[in-house]
């Protein structure tokens, strides 16, 4: 995942050489709606398709049935809902089904264009039947119904099966929210708030709460259903406006990315074509800072509104920009500034930020009305929501630390700035201060991130050893080994993972599994994504610049491996202690996914695993408070009902069917809404360091306080405290290890 691949260095003359001879000088200009460029997209296909095949681990062959797979991807992703392209469009598109491998070849866009032309037109088309069908109220009584398995409908035939479509989905979002909102006023003449269904509070308490906000001056007058019938309308008008809204800011560049990305998707699914905005957003996900004011921004219809602050960013300390208040000019420094009124976002947040040090200076209307213009110096700004936090409880008398890490996040532009594993270093240290028992590592929901940074995480709860066989097309293995010998935790350790915990997060466990070092408790198996991508600037095989920015290309490269041989591509890690969870028999890992690279092994690295007594008996008897706990009986019986719910897709347009269905569901739900109201009645707090930033930082306590409540609701937390419990009985584990270490640090075999 670290930059360049080698097999760039080796053949970057004979890269350059292919788009040298391909360049055309052609300017690329930026404006608020861009033209797109031909010959720049031409030449993005030639440099995109060589290098997929060149570094790809293992390029798919470009045939008909290579075609036939970007075919069907892309205009599932133009149309997912089929509620924009007719049978005549689909006929007609399809003479090009088995013709996409040769127009890849040849950089012929004809089909990429004729399908944006077709799209754009039925947006046009839709955005008039959409208004007509809302100036018009629904008859609910007719009974007639609309089946929301999209994959298997068939496209319609013309404009007027097309409206029907339209008419039928709009018509079941507007009667959901109806038949809410009409019990709301039932709730409201009865002077009910507290509705008892599903969840800590229902969508229909919700409406109860704004509805009596907006009668707390006295007026206690019930709406009648015409009434309210008009403003679901209105509502649903509004969205749709919104949704046309952002889709309009899409120009065709964005479009063809959309192409780009279903060609690089039959090679695998984690090869990726990203576009320049989105290699910026990739970067600052990688590294969590950015440089600029420290504000999230969304569109609100023409204007842009100041959503949230960042803790700690320019703008928060400045105390004058505040949530709510909408941009109407940007200015750099002394310039001339910029109306910036219905101008797409993404250009927006391109003119706000900037490099640290710089001006920036904003017209703002307030949420008072007032018109300000606020002067910001932009900085660099850490987004805290990516880094590693960590909690103290007791339990039994017992103190125990929790960790959480989002993600295994590096700065490669900075050695000296933040990463996962200095991170995770530091929060330990912190923890034995504190003088904690055992540790909770929770990787829960961890999509990965660096590779680098699960070798130091690794590295920290073990004497030294080989963490993960990494092996690339053609080449022998590599083994990365921890070769510090320090230990920086040997006591009680317990991992906790879910099915959405992947790709370095499944190295972590994995390891930590193999080594015997911790248990590892969650999902029954982790998401199963056992592969390794590099990004590789594009521009760099450029050299017109005028062409504009080219993006990236993040493709798999490697494949790793558990120091046991096994991969962990589809299978992923199975848990130690396998927890009930709400979403296990959906499809949601990589072995569910199209195109997901085979499971394979190869030969274990040495490795001697960590002795511990006790080991055995902590997940055995977590096996049995699992078995006997209600709660996680009631989380497994959801899970199957969520199952089977997922397989129901056909709804009833007729308000007193729909109105039984919805009764009968939430009957059900009442179920299971101990599930979400469950409480560990355990205290979590933050460590001194911590306590003492909240002093200046209210944002930071709120968040703190935030996740701290949610983690005294985790049943999964406490019976992860439980097992370290159960590892306590002799103490700190014994680290006594005869690892077989080899001299180099990166090892071929």
């Amino acid at each position: 995942m670290n930059t360049i691949l080698s097999f760039m260095k080796k053949h970057i003359k004979i890269l350059l050489s292919v788009v040298l001879v391909s360049i055309t000088l052609f300017a690329f200009n930026i404006n608020s709606k861009k033209e797109s460029d031909p010959e720049k997209d031409k030449l993005l296909l030639e440099i995109l398709t060589f290098v997929i095949e060149k570094g790809h681990y293992s390029p798919a062959l470009i045939d008909d049935a290579f075609s036939k797979g970007v075919y069907k991807d892309y205009i599932e992703a133009l149309d997912p809902s089929k509620r924009f392209f007719l049978q005549s469009d689909i006929k007609e598109f399809s003479k090009y089904e088995t013709e996409l491998d040769d127009q890849l070849n040849h950089k012929d866009l004809s089909f990429f264009n004729l399908t944006y032309e077709r799209l754009m037109k039925r947006m046009e088309e839709s955005k008039k039947i959409y208004k007509g069908i809302l100036s018009v109220p629904f008859d609910y009584n007719v009974d007639e119904s609309f089946d929301t398995d999209y994959e298997k409908a068939p496209y319609s035939k013309n404009l007027a099966e097309l409206t029907e479509r339209w008419r039928k989905q709009i018509k079941l979002s507007a009667l959901s929210s109806l038949t809410d909102r009409l019990k709301a006023q039932e709730n409201i003449a009865k002077g009910i708030v507290n509705d008892s269904l599903s969840g800590t509070k229902s969508d229909v308490k919700v409406v109860v709460e704004k509805d009596l906000a907006k009668n707390k001056k006295g007026d206690t007058t019930v709406k009648t259903f015409e009434e309210i019938e008009k403003e679901i309308r209105v509502t649903a008008q509004k969205s749709l406006d919104d949704y046309f809204g952002f889709m309009n800011d899409l120009d065709k560049d964005d479009w063809f990315s959309v192409y780009i990305n279903s060609i690089t998707a039959r090679f695998d699914p984690h090869t990726n074509y990203l576009a320049p905005d989105e290699k910026e957003r990739f970067d600052v996900s990688m590294s969590g800072t950015l440089e600029g004011i420290g504000a999230r921004l969304q569109k609100k219809n023409d204007y842009t509104e100041i959503s949230e602050l960042i803790s700690g960013g320019p703008a928060w300390r400045g105390k004058k920009l505040e949530a709510g208040d909408l941009v109407m000019k940007v200015a750099q420094g002394n310039d001339v500034p910029v109306d910036i009124v219905g101008m797409r976002l993404d250009d927006v947040v391109k003119k706000i930020k900037g490099p640290k040090g710089t001006e920036v200076r904003l017209t703002v209307k307030k949420v008072d009305g007032t018109i300000a213009v606020i002067s910001i110096i932009r900085d660099i700004v850490e987004i805290e929501e990516t880094y590693a936090k960590s909690s103290i409880v007791e339990k039994n008398g017992l103190k125990y630390g929790v960790i959480y890490l989002p993600k295994f996040y590096i700065n490669f532009e900075n050695k000296d700035g933040r990463d996962a594993g200095k991170d995770i270093a530091k929060e330990v240290e912190r923890l034995k201060e504190a003088q904690v028992n055992g540790i909770v590592l929770d990787v829960r929901d961890d999509g990965g991130g660096s590779l680098s940074t699960v070798v130091d995480i690794a590295g920290l709860f073990i004497e030294q050893g080989p963490i993960v066989q990494i092996k690339s097309a053609g080449r022998k293995k590599e083994v990365l080994y921890d070769r510090d010998k320090k230990i920086e935790w040997d006591g009680p350790l317990v991992i906790m993972v879910n099915s959405f915990s992947a790709s370095a997060s499944e190295i972590l466990a994995a390891a930590i599994q193999d080594y015997k070092r911790g248990v590892i408790i969650g999902s029954k198996q982790t998401y199963g994504k056992g592969t390794v991508q590099n990004v590789i600037d594009l521009n760099q095989f450029v050299r017109n610049t005028e062409m504009g920015d080219f993006g990236a290309l993040k493709t798999t490269t490697q494949k790793f491996y558990r120091i046991n041989g096994g991969s962990t591509q589809l299978e992923g890690v199975s848990s130690d202690v396998v927890m009930p969870d709400r979403y296990a028999y959906l499809k949601m890992g990589e072995r569910d996914v199209e195109n997901a690279m085979p499971w394979d092994k190869i030969d274990a690295a040495e490795y001697t695993v960590w002795k511990n007594n006790n080991f055995n008996q902590a997940i055995s008897n977590s096996k049995t408070r699992i078995a006997q706990n209600a709660h996680f009986q009631l989380i497994e019986e959801n899970a199957k009902w969520i199952d089977s719910r997922s397989k129901e897709n056909t709804y009833s347009l007729n308000m007193e069917k729909f109105k039984l269905a919805q009764n009968s569901i939430e009957e059900k739900a009442k179920k299971y809404k101990p599930i979400l109201e469950y409480k560990n009645n355990l205290k979590f707090s933050s460590l001194p360091y911590e306590v003492e930033q909240m002093k200046q930082d209210g944002v930071l306590k709120e968040k703190r306080d935030r996740w701290h409540e949610g983690l005294a609701k985790d049943i999964y937390v406490e019976e992860a405290l439980n097992v370290l419990d159960d590892l306590q009985t002799k103490g700190s584990l014994n680290n006594s290890m005869n690892v077989k270490v080899k001299k180099d640090k990166l090892v071929k075999s």
